[in-house]
């Protein structure tokens, strides 16, 4: 793809997550890409679903476009002058209202999944560009993807037997799609790559916009 070419030729692209099914995904599309993780803490701005994950996926790129910002000033001999993108991702879950995140232990993940079963789920991803140049932050720009996921009845068999695997302690709303979890799914209205964790064929084409907005 012409976009994908296009962001290779000009810029050093950081992705701000350790998640390596966002990885796996960024991978996907052809991107050149390095990994480095925000430590900061998950504190969002709002409790409405979509502005919730905008701004932990905001928080996460800032943080790490800041910290690269601070190393490039810091060790001039041993960073090039260039343009920098880093994407900042996170997903979340939320049903009637409700925002789920990664559970904190196997009882939570149980409540979660026990939520879920035999109903319509939003699963929502924020991502947000910060463009970094030599100078400094050069402007950011961050959307959400909502996919509507619908599961099979669970029995407390199958909510026992799926938790202790192990699967749903590090994933938003407490299931894997693209593992264990795949045999719950009845139905998905939308993006399969937004529930895994990452949008990336609206990832690419918000950067395709944007990079053509500033060109022309």
């Amino acid at each position: 793809m012409k976009v994908v070419k296009d962001i290779n030729e000009k810029f050093r692209v950081i992705l701000a997550s350790g998640s390596p099914r966002r990885k796996e995904l960024l991978h996907l599309t052809g991107i050149e890409f390095e990994v480095w993780p925000s430590d900061k803490e998950e504190e969002a701005s709002s409790s409405e679903p979509v502005k919730y994950c905008m701004s932990l996926s905001r928080n996460k790129a800032v943080d790490v476009a800041a910290q690269i910002k601070t190393y490039n000033d810091t060790h001039p001999e041993l960073t090039a002058p260039g343009d920098i993108l880093v994407i900042g991702a996170d997903t979340i879950v939320a049903k009637d209202g409700v925002i789920m995140g990664k559970p904190a232990d196997e009882a939570d993940a149980k409540r979660m999944l026990a939520m879920l079963s035999n109903d319509t789920h939003s699963v929502f991803t924020g991502v947000t560009f910060v463009f970094v140049n030599s100078k400094g932050r050069a402007g950011e720009y961050t959307f959400c993807e909502e996919t509507k996921v619908s599961f099979y009845p669970l029995s407390d068999e199958d909510i026992e037997d799926y938790t202790a695997s192990g699967d749903p302690l590090d994933k938003a709303g407490a299931y894997g799609i693209q593992s264990g979890a795949a045999a719950f799914v009845r139905s998905i209205d939308g993006d399969y790559y937004n529930v895994v964790g990452l949008p990336v064929a609206r990832m690419l084409n918000e950067l395709k916009q944007l990079m053509n907005d500033n060109a022309g």
